[in-house]
């Protein structure tokens, strides 16, 4: 089996005040405008011998990214684990009770076959696309189909959610509103203009210290994030690029510009090339702007690329994902 995972950008994102009581402790709630783009990492799911011991995880992981850890601490093989042993996000306390499935290693001697994953990076990370959440959300999709488990939608995104913030959005995919922790997907149309032109700079940008900082500058506003105060998604749904563009915010940006001076000036140069608002995606440092068709983002990718000097290229805004089983 052959899984297409996509990036996403943030076409809008508005952040609330950290929480400090409750499960939600320590944590923003957010209202965000998520999108899928035509930038895709590659998950090639295979059936392997059966393990040898009780020892050996059912699950394996290479990658062709030598950076990226293939045990534990990727969410690949988290997303794996948590599937196997019917985990719900909620302690076990959901449809399906942890004790209904086999730990990965148990399982490799019982009822699930041992199965090889092989990861090919494209997506960059520390960029703000989603590259990690989105290979978790397509693993738990392609081994709930290989192994047979029928977990429903709610199931596996509630799986998701016990995984990462932007998981159980890639469950769902293409265009939706996420809010929460990112927990409460709501899918929408996908937005009128058809491509994106993405800038992706050498720089990474941690998410934890952009949040810090975030808090540092005082700049949360429980309002922002309101049912009453969304905008009509409909609406801007159906807005060109020069009409939507506009209206999209960022509440992240400030703190990761005043973090990275080298952004602040990346995205300034962008907009004054571009004649056109440049956002930034979720907690950078990738930067975006729209356009209505495919062909005038080319032309913008190239004109970035050679007189910027930084890497740029034209996406499709809610691709189909064409995946081989």
């Amino acid at each position: 089996m052959t899984l297409q995972a996509p990036a996403k950008i943030n076409l809008h994102l508005r952040v609330g005040p950290l929480m400090t009581d409750g499960a939600s402790s320590g944590f923003h709630p957010l209202m965000s405008w998520f999108c899928t783009v035509g930038l895709f990492d590659t998950l090639i799911l295979e059936s392997r011998q059966a393990a040898a011991s009780a020892d050996e995880p059912v699950v394996t992981l290479s990658c062709d990214d030598a950076s990226l850890p293939c045990d534990g601490r990727n969410l690949v093989m988290r997303a794996a684990e948590a599937l196997a042993r019917g985990a719900d996000g909620n302690g076990g306390r959901g449809e399906t009770p942890p004790s209904s499935m086999p730990s990965p290693r148990r399982a490799s001697t019982a009822m699930l076959a041992p199965i090889s994953i092989a990861l090919h990076k494209r997506i960059p990370m520390g960029a703000g696309l989603g590259g990690g959440s989105s290979n978790a959300a397509r693993a738990l999709l392609g081994l709930n189909r290989l192994w047979n488990l029928k977990r429903s939608g709610t199931q596996l995104s509630a799986i998701a959610a016990s995984l990462g913030s932007d998981v159980p959005f890639f469950v769902v995919g293409g265009s939706c509103i996420c809010s929460g922790r990112g927990e409460m997907v709501q899918p929408i149309a996908a937005p009128k203009p058809k491509a994106c032109l993405l800038i992706l700079p050498a720089l990474h940008v941690s998410t934890p210290v952009v949040y810090r900082r975030f808090d540092e500058m005082n700049l949360s506003d429980a309002q922002a994030i309101a049912p009453k105060r969304q905008p009509s998604w409909q609406v801007w749904s159906n807005l060109s690029a020069d009409q939507l563009l506009p209206l999209l915010a960022n509440d992240l940006e400030a703190p990761a510009f005043s973090l990275e001076p080298d952004l602040t000036r990346l995205r300034a140069e962008a907009q004054s090339l571009l004649g056109r608002p440049v956002r930034m995606s979720g907690s950078g440092s990738s930067l975006f702007t729209l356009y209505d068709d495919r062909a005038a983002a080319e032309s913008a990718a190239a004109d970035v690329s050679r007189r910027l000097n930084v890497r740029a290229f034209a996406v499709e805004l809610a691709p189909k994902v064409q995946d081989a089983v």
